[in-house]
């Protein structure tokens, strides 16, 4: 009688245990989930910006505006001072909170839409880091929130890091993964080489 209790409690807890173990999806609803959506498209005034952080802005901003000199169409989509120091501020922001580097997630913005906002792919992804629909119905968030800024920004770097965390680290296969390209490394290659210049 008393084995068959010990074995009951034992199968509750191993139960118990494997619903409470997180997947991908129940992390990045988390994280969306934490989100003030009615200040999702905007810088977030009350947070203290460090030195770290605006040095990271200064140095990105020199770079992008190096960039825009040679690109017509993005020094027109990246002409007002204000929003781009935002958008690198929020870049900055998201990334760290989601345990990632920022130049890295540039580099993905910048090879997954040049920084184009409303950004639409062929196969339907959107935003900054083309973020596809089908993910903003797994948080529950209506895929028109995926132009908004930070809500673009917070999922996509959610998925990246879930997706890094699904191959222990390996930056190629979580970025090929991200793509939707997995077993190719053209567009891993592609971002990293971005990431490192």
């Amino acid at each position: 009688m008393k084995m068959k209790m010990l074995y009951g409690a034992l199968a509750l807890i191993l139960a118990q245990s494997v619903q409470a173990a997180p997947n991908s999806e129940a992390v990045i609803r988390l994280q969306v989930a934490s989100m003030d959506s009615t200040k999702a498209d905007t810088v977030q005034e009350d947070r203290i910006i460090n030195d770290t952080e605006q040095n990271w802005v200064d140095q990105t901003e020199h770079a992008l505006l190096q960039e825009m000199a040679k690109n017509k169409a993005l020094a027109q989509r990246m002409s007002n001072e204000r929003l781009r120091r935002e958008l690198l501020h929020t870049i900055y922001y998201e990334a760290k909170r989601a345990g990632l580097e920022p130049a890295l997630v540039v580099s993905v913005i910048r090879g997954e839409s040049n920084y184009r906002k409303y950004a639409v792919s062929s196969a339907g992804a959107r935003g900054y880091m083309q973020v596809m629909p089908f993910w903003a119905n797994i948080v529950g968030a209506p895929s028109t929130d995926l132009f908004n800024v930070r809500t673009n920004l917070r999922l996509g770097c959610a998925i990246l890091r879930s997706y890094l965390d699904k191959e222990n680290g390996n930056i190629s296969r979580a970025l090929a993964r991200y793509n939707g390209s997995r077993g190719s490394n053209v567009y891993p290659n592609y971002i990293y080489a971005a990431w490192v210049n």
